[in-house]
């Protein structure tokens, strides 16, 4: 595997990164308090900066440290996740993607819109931590240090003096005034697995100053009993630095999750475990290791001197700045003892079930384009089996033979593979939900409005094909609903209305369709202002006599925008007609249902997959057509007593003491000038979206049967009335019947598109 595709692998896992920052930022900002969610959301950005700068990629490591940061705070209690400050976030959460996508495609970002993010996420990480010490040193001026006591100064510090060793000569003191850290780093198994090197970490954090290293080897078995890839050693590491707690941590940052570390003050309390380990002196040369560069001191090895001198004599000799530092670090000693055993104890259970979670967790990825050409390789399949069934049904007239019950299994093992690959293309919506969060907020801060976007069924899966097609229309649909729907919060404030907005984006599965709703609480649909423009554009006669279903759905139209004025959002006449567009190569519907002052709902009904379909085969005017499946409710033969006219050209069927519209799908399609006999036919009940239930009449029911589908726009061209083609057992192409289309051209709409203008039904 060479670089590229492991950077390519890199951006993969990004993206699930990215989706679970925005998941989990989501949840804080509805009020999830789960520290696991925090963690969740830290461990997401930290991954993230982790993978880029292995990869060089400067830019994202530098938003994503700063972001970190800031999340790290929110984890330590040190900072309340307020509405506020998730919104910085989840603005910062848009930043990061886009600087992810930079790095991938080559393209820009928005440098003063992250610059101006840095800058507020620095604020939000400093604003609210200091300690009460740290406030009283924060305007003392650094004092130099002198050979004798000086008098207390008005912080409260005095400080401590210092005598002069003649073997350093006059400018050097006899004890190191850096701070003194006590570092226990004890390595797990995992560590090693996973590249990393003990020795390599301890180099490293040899540069930050001069470190006694000391390692507890009690826990290490016999030779008969030694795990080759077991570990067994515990570090405990002195340093001197003034590069601060935050610089040790960072040397540790790519394993902190494969190890136990813990990072303190020299005196501030001993290791967190409250027992004194038995050590043994390690003399590293950690130069050997180096990349050339001296590492920055060795052992010492003199007796360094008694731990509460070396904390009094860097509590004197520290700047306000550092001292400042200091009283930040002691202050979050408690909080972090408590995060390690906690985390200790996460990491035990953790073990326990690793084999069995390893398991059941385990994926693999593959190129989209070998899944789609083992679709289509299983739908011929299914059509070559069901011709073979075709010729075996023909010549073999008892229907007992051992080859028909051959056939039947095979009709069965492909069914289960037909639905096995189509499992491997279904995926849940919810991706393309996440990236709807970013658009309401971007649109929102455009427009001034205070918008709450709620998702549900987010789990709902749907085939891939489905899934990419879908994020334009719903683009579009969330920024009319932003744009149009949702009034300004003075407004709504008004009308006695929440001031914040409520865009609600939901996702179910019914009779083998998925429905997609998008509802918002806003003004809804202005009917007045829509008829009016859609006559002033010259879309309709102002004499047409229009519903209120038939008004609402003028603005599918082409060109058709009640927008005042030209703007970045919307206004350009264009929107809404790609959308229905969009929706109708897909092979659904969208309804709409408004109430004045209430707001509006779309619902989208689209195939849970494009490749393969449930039909009915059936007979219409020496025309076979295939009716899909999930959109009959039953079949039944009509008694002449339960036909009724209405009017000179409707007919009724009487089912079960109501009365439903009955369609003449023959004539409705042209296939026959004139309408058949009911009663010599077979009614087909079905169920339309937004058109109710209709009672299709053809000729005669062929079968039940599995068909794949072909599309007929790519192949021939667009046929009113029909949604797209099949290949059936006998080498015949047939026709499959678009049923909200024929239902719509039953209550007079055009089966043409151009001059369907209330043709959403």
């Amino acid at each position: 595997m060479d670089m590229n595709e492991i950077k390519e692998i890199f951006f993969q896992e990004c993206e699930e990164q990215l989706a679970e920052l925005e998941s989990g930022l989501l949840k804080m900002n509805d009020g999830d308090r789960d520290p696991e969610t925090v963690n969740a959301v830290f461990r997401a950005v930290h991954s993230i900066k982790g993978g880029a700068g292995a990869f060089g990629l400067d830019d994202l490591v530098a938003f994503a440290h700063v972001f970190e940061t800031t999340l790290d705070c929110v984890r330590s209690n040190k900072l309340e996740p307020t509405q506020e400050v998730l919104k910085v976030m989840l603005k910062a959460a848009d930043v990061l993607a886009d600087l992810t996508n930079a790095a991938r495609d080559g393209g820009s970002v928005d440098q003063a819109r992250s610059r101006g993010l840095v800058k507020e996420l620095e604020a939000l990480a400093n604003g609210d931590i200091p300690t009460p010490s740290a406030a009283v040193l924060v305007d003392v001026a650094p004092k130099p240090v002198v050979a004798a006591p000086a008098p207390t100064d008005e912080s409260g510090f005095q400080p401590i003096p210092f005598s002069f060793d003649d073997d350093f000569g006059s400018d050097e003191l006899a004890v190191d005034a850096r701070p003194e850290y006590e570092v226990s780093f004890r390595p797990r198994s995992d560590l090693y697995a996973k590249g990393n090197d003990a020795t390599l970490l301890l180099r490293d954090l040899s540069r930050l100053g001069e470190m006694n290293i000391f390692c507890d080897m009690d826990a290490l078995p016999g030779l008969p009993d030694i795990d080759p890839e077991g570990a067994y050693f515990k570090w405990a590491i002195s340093i001197k630095t003034d590069k601060g707690e935050d610089a040790i941590r960072t040397v540790f940052e790519f394993a902190e999750w494969d190890c136990d570390l813990d990072v303190q003050l020299a005196g501030s309390g001993g290791s967190s475990s409250g027992e004194e380990l038995p050590m043994v002196p390690v003399p590293f040369d950690l130069s050997i290791l180096d990349d050339g560069a001296a590492p920055a001191a060795e052992t010492v090895e003199e007796t360094p001197a008694p731990k509460s001198d070396v904390a009094a004599a860097v509590a004197a000799a520290e700047t306000a700045s550092n001292v400042t530092q200091l009283a930040s670090a002691a202050a979050r000693v408690e909080k972090k003892e408590a995060a390690l055993a906690a985390a200790a104890a996460s990491n035990a259970a953790a073990a326990q079930n690793s084999a069995a979670a390893a398991a059941a967790g385990q994926t693999i990825r593959v190129d989209l384009d070998r899944v789609d050409r083992l679709i289509n390789l299983v739908g011929e399949l299914v059509i070559n089996q069901a011709m073979l069934s075709q010729s075996v049904i023909e010549n073999d007239n008892n229907g007992a033979s051992s080859i028909n019950m051959g056939l039947e299994e095979l009709q069965q093992l492909t069914r289960e593979i037909q639905d096995s690959v189509m499992a491997i293309r279904a995926q849940p919506v919810k991706p393309v939900f996440q990236r709807m969060s970013r658009i309401v907020r971007e649109i929102a801060d455009m427009t001034g409005k205070s918008i709450r976007l709620i998702t549900e069924g987010e789990n709902t899966e749907v085939d891939k094909t489905v899934i990419d097609k879908l994020a334009e229309p719903l683009t579009h649909m969330i920024r009319n609903a932003v744009d149009h729907g949702i009034e300004t919060p003075e407004k709504r404030a008004t009308l006695g209305k929440n001031p914040e907005g409520t865009v609600r984006l939901t996702a179910k599965h019914r009779s083998g369709r998925i429905l997609i709703e998008l509802a918002d609480d806003g003004a809804g649909i202005n009917r007045e202002k829509v008829r009016q423009k859609a006559i002033d554009n010259d879309l309709i006669p102002a004499d047409a006599n229009l519903s209120d279903e038939e008004v609402d759905n003028l603005i599918f139209l082409p060109g058709f925008s009640t927008a005042d004025k030209i703007s970045d959002i919307s206004g350009r006449g264009v929107g809404m007609d790609v959308v229905k567009r969009s929706i109708q190569a897909l092979g659904g519907r969208i309804n709409i249902s408004s109430r004045p002052g209430q707001g509006s709902v779309f619902t989208m009904s689209l195939p849970l997959t494009l490749a393969v379909l449930d039909g009915m085969v059936v007979t219409v005017a020496g025309q076979t057509l295939v009716v899909p499946l999930t959109a009959i409710v039953e079949t039944l033969q009509p008694e002449a007593a339960a036909i009724h006219s209405f009017g000179a050209n409707h007919r009724l069927i009487s089912i079960r003491n109501s009365f439903c519209p009955l369609v003449d799908v023959g004539r409705i399609l042209n296939f026959r000038a004139t309408q058949a006999n009911p009663v010599e036919g077979v009614a087909l009940l079905v169920e339309s979206e937004g058109g109710g239930q209709r009672a299709l009449m053809v000729d005669a029911i062929q079968g039940q049967r599995q068909v794949v589908i072909k599309s007929l726009e790519a192949n021939y061209t667009h046929v009113p009335g029909i949604a797209a083609a099949t290949i059936l057992g006998d080498g015949r192409v047939a026709l499959i019947l678009d049923v909200d289309a024929v239902v719509g051209a039953s209550r007079g709409q055009s089966l043409k598109p151009e001059m369907s203008y209330a043709a959403v039904g």
